[in-house]
């Protein structure tokens, strides 16, 4: 018998069939020899660790494993049951993708716990495939499609993420500087945080192959793989995409600093225009005697002809000489 308490989000009975039926809260249930109990249970209910603690009748490393603050994924055997702890890109409302949700469940013969502090979008996916008769019939089944729907949602995140790269790099001529620099540093910090949990992910599933069990099949098995593979597959993605953002860094730094070298330029070429200009003009602008033309009627319009004179001159110079 199964207690039911509020803690359960989901609480399915799996006939064998791929479908499944939901146990309503306070009805007991005895499994039959088909079926398997899957129970998923919400971390943030107070009366979830009581329930892991007292009534789910597990040991006390497994419920450690299965409450834990921090998690990385990892998989292991523990006794008459597999530990396996993943990580699925959050779906929720008001959150980033890559603030990866943990997923932790402990995989019995006849029943599956799974739990989380947060919505599992993956987990709804298996409740339509329960009631649309395509859902897991055993729990080897349970956890080899739960791991196929946390990699496709993965996979979407990681090609929508190359797509975003590709705008970048069409458009980076137009793009104003502060978009780009705030599209390239999102870009590496999504990749950076998803990457930190695929990698160990690809790790446990890889793990799961080698663990001696009778909990999955050889066909489980082979699909395990698969992902494992996948996820491999997405990792090198996600490698390309962070040398890309580099390469566009690179890029966007190579184009400010060519904009700046032209302005500097402009301006360099402006100061030595005007710096004899100035000279000249300050020189006889002093206030001593002596100043030659002080007395002459033209001879301000003498020397504005000359001083456009040497600036033109000037010009030329630079023109011969190729600066300009």
């Amino acid at each position: 018998m199964v207690d039911i308490t509020p803690a359960f989000v989901h609480h399915y009975v799996l006939n064998g069939d791929r479908t499944g039926d939901e146990i309503e809260p306070g009805q007991h249930h005895q499994t039959e020899p088909d079926e398997t109990i899957w129970l998923h249970i919400d971390l943030s209910d107070p009366a979830a660790q009581s329930w892991l603690e007292n009534s789910a009748e597990l040991e006390a490393a497994t419920v450690s494993s299965l409450t834990a603050e921090e998690t990385r994924p990892r998989s292991f055997k523990g006794k008459n049951g597999l530990m396996v702890i993943l990580r699925g890109v959050n779906l929720n409302p008001g959150h980033d993708p890559e603030d990866m949700v943990s997923i932790r469940l402990w995989v019995e013969s006849k029943r599956v716990i799974s739990v989380s502090r947060r919505s599992i979008v993956s987990l709804d996916d298996i409740v339509e495939d329960l009631s649309s008769g395509d859902g897991p019939k055993n729990s080897g089944e349970f956890l080899t499609q739960l791991v196929d729907k946390l990699a496709n949602r993965i996979g979407d995140f990681v090609n929508t993420l190359d797509d975003e790269l590709s705008h970048v790099e069409e458009n980076i001529e137009q793009m104003e500087a502060t978009e780009i620099r705030h599209s390239l540093g999102s870009f590496r910090r999504q990749i950076a945080t998803v990457r930190r949990y695929l990698a160990p992910q690809r790790d446990a599933l890889d793990r799961l192959n080698h663990i001696d069990t009778s909990l999955l099949s050889e066909r489980e098995r082979m699909r395990l793989r698969e992902e494992s593979d996948r996820v491999s597959r997405y990792l090198e993605d996600l490698d390309l995409a962070r040398e890309r953002a580099v390469v566009l860094q690179e890029a966007f730094l190579s184009q400010i600093a060519q904009q700046q070298n032209s302005r500097m330029y402009v301006l360099s070429i402006v100061t030595a225009i005007f710096l004899p200009l100035g000279f000249i003009t300050g020189l006889l602008g002093i206030n001593v005697g002596g100043l030659p033309g002080v007395e002459s009627q033209i001879a301000f319009w003498v020397v504005v002809l000359l001083l456009i004179g040497l600036a033109v001159s000037i010009v030329i110079g630079f023109k011969k000489m190729r600066w300009m």
